[in-house]
């Protein structure tokens, strides 16, 4: 019983083996999660078109929720860029942001994630992220980091600018120049400057002065919140706000209640493919993450369960005042770095964000709109790899072109439409190539048993027997290609007497497949030529026995290559052998 209440709160695992010492590091790496997640909450807030308060309420009940069902140890929960990205871009259309409908629309799109989430992992459907593959998420988050970046631009300068794509923006921005505000601009710019110095060059600088590498690495990642409490020095002293800096204002004070979103039946269908998308993207996020620092430990995580735990923290923040939340990288790896040896330390950091809210909002009155812009553009520029479509076309022209249709999609049109391009072409292009599957001509090494391409290898062919590796699986798109392949090579070997179809890399057959194995097989007799399969594997062959094909196609099936030219041209295939032996 408390095995099977384990897989589903795996906080009851490593509960009982917690010490002082695990309390000791979780409480250090909350810490400093804490201070790099407060001001990165508030301009995460703001991205997704929230009042900035609403990040602090974000990162409080999910991560308690993720702490309890979540199976990743270092997985640090809350509000990232391309989520808050995707909530503005859903609801920005619908809904004046920042107004009270934006707000309970937020909530509900974070219940429909997790009702997303949570219904995946009763269905056992998280392969469905794999169709989101790593060049177009790699190619949505650089479109995204610099859609981001355009977009806080007008923070930086002071001016207003409205536009759904990196066109309209630019636009924007180019129009609105002249009526650039100087004092937010030098605000944004310095906060820029220092907030790129901290990150790039804070760490190697200190060590330098006899710091330590790790103590180094934890100063830098509270750039943020330095940066943050000199703004609002800056505004408090100079009395900046009221010479035109906009300021974050009255930030409420205290814990979020607790209540359900508006149920609108009609908002629900407009928001459910976002919610869809926004449920993907976040949990490839998380689990990519969560794997990746997994496995420098040495420790495994459960995709399943991490539906259940992401579905878990988003339904906390849809009660409990937030929006879409998911695991972020910078975040975690701080965590990781920190020393987090149990999920305790996300727990520990809501409680840090709790008593933030509790007691220091009104130190954010006159927090500057332009530091937690500059806060946004140094996070989201880092996950910018332009680089990688270069080397993404060296490798795969395919994938590249899928990651260039979602960087277009994103830039120019809009971050679903961008994402639902990518896979689109994605799956497209995957149909058109194994619809082409590679078909070798093989032959037999000399000296050996093995059976390799007669166009890359010196081989030895059988005059009698037709060998014919397929290097792909068998089904509707490309059976067809297979009849029309083997038709060219019959007219190719003229004197075959039996062809061999090799199948190592055969792990399905379908019924379309069938059909044409059936038809390949009639139209073989009908020249007489016998067809046989060799090296099936085993889940095919299962499914074949299950038909009548086995029985009537008149050929054998061999385990392998070398025993079916055994067996049909013995005397070819020991002179192969001895050839090498006499060299």
């Amino acid at each position: 019983m408390m095995q099977r209440l384990a897989r589903h709160l795996p906080c009851l695992e490593w509960g009982k083996q917690y010490d002082k010492a695990a309390a000791a590091k979780d409480s250090l790496a909350a810490l400093i999660v804490t201070l790099m997640l407060i001001p990165q909450s508030l301009a995460y807030a703001m991205l997704a078109g929230l009042p900035p308060v609403t990040g602090l309420y974000a990162s409080i009940l999910p991560l308690i929720a993720y702490t309890l069902f979540g199976t990743s140890r270092t997985l640090a929960v809350g509000p990232v860029a391309v989520v808050s990205l995707m909530t503005a871009a859903a609801l920005g259309p619908l809904f004046a942001s920042g107004s009270a409908a934006y707000a309970g629309a937020a909530l509900l799109l974070a219940l429909m994630s997790g009702a997303t989430l949570l219904a995946m992992a009763v269905l056992r459907l998280g392969f469905l992220a794999n169709f989101l593959s790593h060049p177009v998420i790699s190619g949505f988050i650089s479109a995204s980091g610099i859609l981001i970046a355009l977009g806080q631009l007008k923070h930086i300068l002071g001016i207003s600018v409205t536009g759904d794509n990196a066109l309209q923006l630019l636009r924007g921005l180019i129009q609105g120049l002249p009526e650039t505000h100087v004092p937010t601009l030098a605000i944004g710019t310095s906060s820029l400057v220092f907030l790129f110095l901290v990150r790039s060059r804070l760490g190697r600088w200190l060590q330098r002065l006899g710091m330590n590498a790790r103590t180094a690495g934890t100063l830098t990642k509270i750039g943020p919140v330095v940066a943050l409490l000199l703004a609002i020095a800056a505004v408090s002293g100079f009395q900046l706000a009221a010479a035109g800096v906009r300021v974050v204002g009255e930030v409420p004070q205290g814990l979020p209640s607790l209540s359900l979103p508006p149920l609108d039946l009609a908002l629900i269908a407009q928001l459910l493919p976002a919610a869809v998308l926004i449920s993907l993207v976040g949990f490839v996020e998380s689990v990519s993450v969560a794997q990746t620092l997994a496995a420098k430990r040495r420790e495994r995580i459960e995709p399943n369960q991490e539906l259940v735990a992401l579905g878990g923290a988003n339904i906390a923040a849809a009660l409990s005042g937030g929006f879409p939340v998911t695991g972020g990288f910078a975040r975690s790896v701080v965590n990781f770095d920190a020393g987090a040896q149990t999920p305790l330390a996300g727990a520990l950091t809501a409680v840090g964000i709790g008593v933030t809210v509790l007691f220091f909002t009104p130190l954010f009155h006159n927090l500057p709109h332009a530091v937690l812009a500059a806060t946004i553009i140094v996070a989201v520029l880092s996950l910018v790899d332009l680089t990688a479509l270069t080397r993404t076309w060296r490798y795969s022209r395919q994938d590249a072109a899928a990651m260039a249709a979602t960087m277009l999609g994103v830039l120019l049109i809009g971050v679903e439409t961008g994402i639902i391009m990518g896979v689109g072409l994605s799956l497209l292009l995957f149909l058109w190539r194994t619809s082409q599957p590679h078909i070798a001509v093989v032959g037999q090494l000399p000296g050996s048993e093995h059976f390799r391409n007669i166009e890359r290898f010196a081989v030895v062919q059988s005059p009698r027997v037709l060998s014919v590796r397929v290097d792909e699986s068998l089904y509707f798109p490309n059976a067809r290609f297979l009849e029309d392949r083997i038709a060219e090579l019959l007219g190719q070997y003229p004197h075959a007497e039996h062809l061999v179809l090799m199948c190592p890399g055969v792990n399905l057959i379908d019924a379309s497949a069938l059909e044409s194995l059936e038809a390949i097989s009639a139209r073989l007799h009908t020249a007489g030529v016998q067809l046989h399969l060799s090296e099936v594997k085993g889940p095919v062959m299962d499914r074949l026995r299950r038909t009548d094909f086995l029985e009537h196609f008149g050929g054998q099936v061999f385990i392998s290559q070398y025993e079916a030219l055994l067996a049909l041209d013995s005397q070819t295939t020991r002179h192969a052998l001895e050839r090498q032996r006499c060299n």
